[in-house]
């Protein structure tokens, strides 16, 4: 009868140890998609910093012609009406 025992706490020892392997091994599994996963957002995150980097750069450096041009609209528009009430 100790012979049964002692195999059976062995099978026991086992079992929990394999048990153990498999929960190890899948947790380095949810590890590994939770770093690929860290990576991809990082590099995502990298590309859209640096294209809004880039657009501020460009909108900074590129001068706004319409501006300039819708001033002297306003002025001839302005002046045309005063010619009218002058008359």
């Amino acid at each position: 009868m100790d012979k049964f025992n002692n195999l059976s706490s062995r099978m026991e020892e086992l079992v929990n140890a394999s048990r153990l392997n498999s929960l190890l091994a899948k947790r380095e599994e949810d590890e590994k998609k939770k770093n690929t996963i860290i990576w991809v957002l990082a590099i995502i995150g990298a590309i859209a910093a640096v294209a809004g980097i880039a657009f501020a750069v460009y909108k900074f450096f590129t001068p706004d012609y319409l501006e300039d041009f819708e001033e002297d609209f306003d002025d001839d528009f302005d002046y045309d009406f005063d010619d009218e009430t002058e008359e």
